[in-house]
Protein backbone atom coordinates (compact mmCIF):
# COMPACT_ATOMS: atom_id res chain seq x y z
CA UNK A 1 0.00 0.00 0.00
CA UNK A 2 1.53 3.35 -1.01
CA UNK A 3 2.52 5.88 1.60
CA UNK A 4 0.60 9.06 2.27
CA UNK A 5 1.87 12.35 3.66
CA UNK A 6 -0.23 11.82 6.79
CA UNK A 7 1.39 8.43 7.52
CA UNK A 8 4.83 9.95 7.06
CA UNK A 9 4.16 12.85 9.45
CA UNK A 10 2.69 10.48 12.06
CA UNK A 11 5.67 8.08 11.95
CA UNK A 12 7.33 8.05 15.36
CA UNK A 13 10.88 6.87 16.13
CA UNK A 14 11.27 3.63 18.03
CA UNK A 15 14.16 1.72 19.61
CA UNK A 16 15.27 0.48 16.16
CA UNK A 17 15.20 1.96 12.66
CA UNK A 18 11.81 1.47 10.98
CA UNK A 19 11.02 1.20 7.26
CA UNK A 20 7.79 2.47 5.71
CA UNK A 21 7.48 1.01 2.23
CA UNK A 22 6.00 2.93 -0.71
CA UNK A 23 6.62 0.49 -3.58
CA UNK A 24 9.11 0.06 -6.38
CA UNK A 25 11.95 -0.24 -3.88
CA UNK A 26 11.26 3.18 -2.33
CA UNK A 27 10.91 3.41 1.44
CA UNK A 28 11.21 5.92 4.26
CA UNK A 29 13.63 4.98 7.02
CA UNK A 30 12.78 6.43 10.44
CA UNK A 31 15.83 6.44 12.74
CA UNK A 32 15.64 6.14 16.53
CA UNK A 33 16.92 9.74 16.71
CA UNK A 34 13.84 10.89 14.76
CA UNK A 35 15.48 11.52 11.36
CA UNK A 36 13.62 10.41 8.24
CA UNK A 37 15.51 9.42 5.07
CA UNK A 38 14.23 8.37 1.67
CA UNK A 39 15.99 5.23 0.44
CA UNK A 40 15.84 3.20 -2.75
CA UNK A 41 16.57 -0.52 -2.52
CA UNK A 42 17.68 -2.29 -5.72
CA UNK A 43 19.83 -5.13 -6.98
CA UNK A 44 22.99 -4.70 -9.04
CA UNK A 45 24.97 -7.71 -10.27
CA UNK A 46 23.02 -9.94 -7.88
CA UNK A 47 23.76 -7.87 -4.78
CA UNK A 48 21.33 -5.73 -2.85
CA UNK A 49 22.19 -2.02 -2.80
CA UNK A 50 20.64 1.05 -1.15
CA UNK A 51 20.65 4.59 -2.47
CA UNK A 52 19.76 7.68 -0.45
CA UNK A 53 17.28 10.01 -2.18
CA UNK A 54 17.12 12.77 0.44
CA UNK A 55 15.81 13.74 3.85
CA UNK A 56 12.17 14.27 4.72
CA UNK A 57 10.70 17.01 4.80
CA UNK A 58 13.28 18.62 2.46
CA UNK A 59 12.32 16.00 -0.13
CA UNK A 60 8.58 15.38 -0.15
CA UNK A 61 6.73 12.23 -1.16
CA UNK A 62 6.07 13.36 -4.73
CA UNK A 63 9.70 14.37 -5.32
CA UNK A 64 10.98 11.12 -3.78
CA UNK A 65 8.82 9.14 -6.22
CA UNK A 66 10.14 11.22 -9.13
CA UNK A 67 13.73 10.59 -8.01
CA UNK A 68 12.98 6.85 -7.70
CA UNK A 69 11.63 6.77 -11.25
CA UNK A 70 14.65 8.70 -12.57
CA UNK A 71 17.08 6.31 -10.86
CA UNK A 72 15.19 3.26 -12.16
CA UNK A 73 15.62 4.53 -15.74
CA UNK A 74 19.41 4.60 -15.38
Amino acid sequence: MPLTDVKIRQAKPGPKATRLSDGGGLYLEVAPSGGKWWRLKFRFEGKEKRLSLGVYPDVGLKEARERRDAERKQ
